[in-house]
């Protein structure tokens, strides 16, 4: 193995430097950020089920309530399938080319805010309905609030 000279040493760490500083740059800049602002928004309605007879509760009234809990929770849950997307999951065995186990998983996470309840009301005599809405609009503003997106509007050089 060949060992370098002190001064090819110095001639590789100076090239090393030089390639180095040739992609930073040399100057101090000032960079201004606009908001970028979608072009339109969509409204988004759900609506969520619940049957009555089904809820625990020790009296008629109580499950009538669990149920338009439970239809207002099936509601978030359709607005975030819908804001961001649902998960599937699926899985099959097969033993002697015959099918001997087949599973479908689904999920759904997200969080939603600023959603609306348009109504809640009984339907029939063991449903529960829950109706929301949600404005991409008031979302699009409660989200700059918090996370204030940016892009690159101009960038000055000294």
């Amino acid at each position: 193995m060949k060992t370098l000279s002190p001064r090819q040493l110095l001639a590789v760490a100076l090239a090393s430097a030089v390639s180095i500083s040739g992609c930073t740059s040399m100057f101090d800049k000032h960079v201004e950020w606009e908001v970028v602002e979608p072009q339109s928004y969509p409204v988004l309605k759900a609506v969520g089920y619940a049957p009555i007879k089904s809820q625990t509760g020790r009296s008629d009234t109580e499950r009538e309530l669990m149920a338009m809990k439970a239809s207002k929770l099936d509601a978030y849950r359709e607005l975030t399938e819908q804001v961001y997307g649902q998960r599937i999951d699926g899985s099959q065995s097969l033993a002697n080319m015959v099918i001997t186990n087949s599973q479908l998983k689904s999920s759904v996470e997200g969080v939603i805010r600023g959603a609306k309840v348009l109504k809640t009301y009984p339907v029939g005599k063991d449903t529960y309905v829950t109706e929301l809405e949600l404005d991409m609009q008031q979302v699009h503003d409660i989200y700059l609030t918090t996370a204030k997106p940016r892009r690159v509007r101009d960038v000055t050089y000294y």
